[in-house]
C-alpha cells in the first residue's frame, strides 16, 4: 500500500474512533455507565480499579483502547510492514482521533454560543415590544 493510500486510511479509521470514543465518553447514550465510572473513579478502594473507571470517562485514554481494537479488526499498518507498522499506527490512529475530537468539542461550543446569542437577541427584540 501506497504511502498516499495509507495516509488516506489514517484519516477514515480516525474517524470511528473518535465516534466511538467521544460518544461512550461524552453522550448521554451512556450517562448512567458513565456516571458509574465516574463515581468508582473517585470512591474505589483499589488503585487499580480506580484507574480502570477512569478510562472510561476520558475521552483520550479511551481512544486508546479503541484504536486497538480498530487495529485488529481492520488489520491497518503505517509505514512499515511488520509489528512496527501497527506501532506507528496506533499512536498515529490515537493522534487523529484525538484532534477529530478537539475538533468536535470546538464546533460544539461555536454552536451553542451561537444559540445563547440568539436567545439574549430574541429577549431583547421580546422585551422592546412589550415595551
Amino acid at each position: 500500500m501506497g504511502l498516499g493510500l495509507q495516509f488516506a486510511w489514517l484519516l477514515v479509521l480516525g474517524m470511528p474512533v473518535a465516534c466511538i470514543a467521544w460518544t461512550v465518553t461524552h453522550e448521554e447514550v451512556f450517562r448512567e455507565p458513565r456516571q458509574y465510572c465516574e463515581r468508582e473513579c473517585v470512591q474505589a478502594q483499589s488503585f487499580i480499579r480506580r484507574k480502570f473507571f477512569y478510562l472510561f470517562t476520558c475521552e483520550y485514554c479511551f481512544s486508546h483502547y479503541v484504536a486497538a481494537g480498530v487495529l485488529l479488526v481492520a488489520r491497518y499498518k503505517l509505514l512499515y510492514t511488520d509489528w512496527r507498522g501497527y506501532f506507528v499506527a496506533f499512536f498515529a490512529l490515537v493522534w487523529v482521533a484525538n484532534q477529530y475530537m478537539s475538533i468536535y468539542n470546538r464546533l460544539r461550543l461555536d454552536i451553542k454560543h451561537e444559540q445563547v446569542e440568539i436567545k439574549a437577541d430574541e429577549q431583547k427584540v421580546d422585551g422592546r415590544k412589550v415595551a
